[in-house]
C-alpha cells in the first residue's frame, strides 16, 4: 500500500516504513555484542562480524526493502575494532540510531536527505579509537584490579570465591554499564561520544574509580609487599634495630619505597615488567647479601 505525501510530493510505501526500535531490541542487540564480540575475530575485518550479528535484529526490523537491508549488511562487514564495553556499547547504540534515521528517510522517499552509509561508517571508525582508549584504561586498568584486590584476602584464605569473584563481578558490571552506554548512544546519537568523553557525570565516575583504584593499590602494597631490614648495631651496650627505627618513623616505609621505586621506573622506562623484576631482584639480593635487608 502506498500513500501520497502532498507536502513533499512523494509516494510513501507503508510496507517499507520501519518499526520503532524498543528497549527490548537494544537489550537483545547489546547481549549479542557483549556475548560474541571476540568470537568471529578475523584479521581483515577484526570484530565487524560481531557488530553485524548484534545489529541484525534491528536492521531486519527497520529495513523492509531487501536492497536497503542488503546494503546495511554489507556496510557492517567492513573493518571494525574497538573496546567491547565503552566503545562497543556506545557505538552500537549510535549506529542503531543512525540506521533508524536512514531507514525512515528512505521509506519516506527522501533518499537525498537520508543519513548516508558513508557517514555511518565514518562515525564508527572515528569513534572506535578514542572510546577504546577510555574503555581499556577503565575496565582493564582499574575495574578488574579493584575486584582482584577485593578478592585477594579470600584467595589467600583458601576460598574459591577469591578466584570466582573477580570474574563474576567483572562480567556483571560490564554487562550493566555496557547496556547503559548502548541506550545512551541510541538516545543521544553521535553526541553520546561527547557525553562519555567529556560529560560531567561520566567524568565523576572515572575520577571516583581512579581514586578508589589508588586506595586499593595502596592497600595491596601495604598488605602483600613484604620488605624489611635485618640491620642491627650496638652503641654503648644498647642494641639498635633499623626496622624498629623505620617503623617508628613510618610503618611500611620500605614496602612503600619499593612500590614507588617500581612506579618511577615504569614512568621513566615504560612498562618493561621483565626488566623491572630482574633489576629489583638483583638490588634486593645485593642488599640482603650485605646485611641491610
Amino acid at each position: 500500500m502506498t500513500i501520497e505525501n502532498t507536502t513533499n510530493n512523494q509516494n510513501i510505501n507503508l510496507s517499507d516504513v520501519p518499526e520503532k526500535i524498543t528497549n527490548k531490541d537494544l537489550r537483545r542487540s547489546w547481549f549479542r555484542w557483549w556475548y560474541a564480540n571476540e568470537i568471529p575475530h578475523t584479521y581483515d575485518r577484526m570484530i565487524a562480524p560481531s557488530l553485524l550479528w548484534a545489529l541484525t535484529p534491528i536492521l531486519r526490523k527497520i529495513y523492509k526493502n531487501e536492497n536497503d537491508l542488503r546494503e546495511a549488511y554489507l556496510r557492517h562487514t567492513q573493518f571494525y575494532n574497538t573496546q567491547a564495553i565503552w566503545g562497543g556499547g556506545t557505538i552500537l547504540g549510535i549506529t542503531a540510531s543512525l540506521e533508524e534515521a536512514r531507514a525512515k528517510a528512505l521509506a519516506e522517499g527522501k533518499k537525498e536527505e537520508a543519513v548516508s552509509g558513508e557517514m555511518i561508517n565514518t562515525t564508527k571508525v572515528g569513534l572506535m579509537g578514542p572510546l577504546a582508549g577510555i574503555g581499556d584504561a577503565i575496565d582493564s586498568g582499574t575495574v578488574q584490579y579493584i575486584l582482584i584486590a577485593i578478592a585477594l584476602p579470600w584467595a589467600q584464605g583458601g576460598s574459591a570465591m577469591g578466584a570466582l569473584f573477580p570474574w563474576l563481578g567483572f562480567v556483571a558490571l560490564t554487562y550493566l554499564y555496557g547496556f547503559y552506554f548502548t541506550r545512551l548512544g541510541y538516545r543521544l546519537g553521535r553526541s553520546a561520544a561527547a557525553e562519555i568523553i567529556g560529560g560531567k557525570n561520566i567524568r565523576k565516575i572515572i575520577d571516583g574509580l581512579s581514586v578508589l583504584g589508588l586506595f586499593m593499590m595502596g592497600i595491596l602494597a601495604a598488605s602483600y609487599v613484604k620488605v624489611s631490614s635485618s640491620l642491627k648495631w650496638t652503641v654503648s651496650g644498647k642494641e639498635f634495630v633499623m626496622q624498629d627505627i623505620l617503623d617508628s618513623i613510618l610503618p611500611g616505609l620500605l614496602p612503600l619505597a619499593t612500590v614507588l621505586g617500581m612506579y618511577w621506573y615504569f614512568t621513566k622506562k615504560g612498562l618493561k615488567i621483565t626488566h623491572a623484576l630482574l633489576g629489583l631482584s638483583i638490588i634486593l639480593g645485593v642488599l640482603a647479601a650485605i646485611g641491610i635487608l
